[in-house]
């Protein structure tokens, strides 16, 4: 006689993007496991394949995963994992009055939302009349960024730019990153001046990202002190 199937709870929620509402499930333990080794191995390409694997896989509903923006992937993680292994996290932070004294916090991670800096936009105007559109990190930076804690070297910026750049327009005609070379874009992006260069950067530095606002009581003292989160990693440090 065959073993019963394990039934799963089924969960939604709305990607902080577009407000498209998904299915998901828990990962299984299989599938954890599976992670777990390849975190193990430290090995580059079972990791993004194990990462890649497992949200797939746990996402029910009908959409490219490997397309959405990192912070869409960052929420989406997280509450794959809260599903499978419980919705509250717990840290102890040290409270800033003193600098020593330990408390333990926990979080609840249905309250962790995604925070839109105001103001934030894709596109970005270099001139009066020249801007481009950005695309926000692929799957692969944001599994380099949160599972393999790889930053971008000095000599990869240029072309972590370049990756990044949807669209280059002017008053007259525009320039696709599907019909432009990765080559001619990086050369392209080696001729802005230091002013375009600190625009494009503000476009990362205000990237929405996973953030959770909370304070703690020293019990020794007293006093409160508010602490933030960002970032899929510190959450799990």
């Amino acid at each position: 006689m065959a073993l019963p199937k394990v039934g799963y709870p089924i969960y939604e929620l709305e990607l902080p993007s577009n407000g498209k509402t998904i299915k998901y499930r828990p990962f299984i333990v299989k599938e954890e496991k599976v992670l777990l080794l390849a975190l193990e191995s430290e090995d580059e390409k079972e990791v993004k394949q194990a990462v890649k694997d497992l949200i797939k896989n746990c996402v029910l509903t009908r959409i490219k995963v490997e397309e959405l923006p990192s912070f869409d992937l960052e929420y989406l993680f997280m509450r794959i994992r809260a599903a499978a292994v419980g919705e509250v996290i717990t840290m102890n932070v040290t409270c800033r009055d003193d600098g020593k004294t330990q408390v333990e916090k926990r979080i609840n991670i249905n309250e962790i939302e995604v925070f839109k800096p105001e103001g934030h936009s894709n596109k970005i105007m270099l001139t009066d009349t020249m801007g481009i559109i950005m695309k926000y990190p692929s799957m692969d930076r944001f599994i380099e960024t949160e599972f393999l804690d790889k930053a971008v070297k000095t000599d990869e910026v240029f072309e972590f730019i370049a990756e990044s750049i949807d669209q280059i327009f002017d008053a007259e005609e525009v320039w696709d990153s599907s019909t432009t070379s990765k080559k001619e874009m990086v050369e392209w992006v080696e001729t802005l001046t230091a002013k375009q260069f600190e625009e494009i950067q503000k476009f990362y530095e205000t990237m929405p990202k996973l953030q959770h606002k909370f304070t703690v009581k020293n019990p020794n003292t007293g006093e409160e002190s508010e602490y933030t989160i960002e970032g899929l990693q510190n959450f799990f440090a």
